[in-house]
């Protein structure tokens, strides 16, 4: 029987300034589709205005100068991104990313920044996503090891070419967690695409709010349940 695990993917993954949804930038992404053995490539180097701090240049080596010198001013390469995701759903094709809520929401937020139409507005139902994270979270609880990408790599026997930490590396590495942690969990394959996306939302909100209560009390910000995009309105635009 054929399943969503046969069928088209479109990875995303993306390499910014720093970790904060709301503020940092986008300064690389790719989308890699996926059908059988066929791969195809797409990547972006983007010039976010700012300064990339030499803590992120250190673990993505991209550069302030490099973006200057060769980057894409960002609402054309973010117009291009989010327009080749809007695309592949409505072609039925879900999105496979790694932590698919911190991605998005960097890229909602960005695209608001820059007056660009948001996810939501290019789309005529929801995001279909798949999130290898969120589903070997919650599918092997149990296990204590960490859940890194590399970590999950190793746990599901996915050979990495190059250095991760580049988006198409990133990717390709992603898409292949996700055809690990299928076959090691059948019944996933299972699953309708809407059941699917579904029973993630639920998880994540689960998850979410089980993280926050544990960590209400030692200051750090809470976890927004929603997923896979952030409930929380857009950010003022640029001026």
């Amino acid at each position: 029987m054929s399943t969503w695990c046969d069928g088209e993917m479109l990875g995303f993954d993306t390499e910014t300034t720093g970790v904060d949804v709301t503020s940092d930038r986008i300064v690389s992404a790719a989308l890699v589709r996926r059908c059988g053995t066929t791969t195809d490539v797409r990547t972006w180097l983007i010039d976010p205005g700012v300064e990339i701090p030499t803590a992120a240049s250190s673990i993505n080596g991209i550069t302030t100068e490099l973006v200057r010198a060769s980057g894409a001013r960002p609402p054309v390469a973010l117009d291009q991104i989010a327009a080749g995701i809007a695309g592949a759903q409505h072609a039925g094709v879900p999105l496979v990313a790694y932590n698919a809520a911190y991605d998005l929401a960097l890229l909602d937020n960005e695209l608001a920044r820059h007056r660009l139409p948001r996810l939501r507005e290019r789309l005529r139902t929801g995001l279909r996503v798949i999130d290898p994270l969120l589903l070997d979270r919650a599918l092997d609880p149990a296990r204590e090891t960490p859940r890194t990408l590399g970590d999950l790599c190793l746990h599901y026997a996915v050979p990495t070419a190059a250095s991760l930490h580049t988006a198409d590396v990133d990717v390709i590495a992603t898409l292949d967690v996700l055809a690990g942690i299928a076959a090691a969990f059948p019944r996933l394959g299972e699953m309708s695409l809407p059941d699917l996306h579904a029973w993630q939302v639920t998880t994540y909100r689960d998850w979410a709010e089980g993280h926050n209560a544990r960590h209400a009390e030692d200051g750090r910000l809470p976890v927004d349940p929603s997923w896979p995009l952030p409930a929380a309105p857009p950010l003022a635009a640029v001026s």
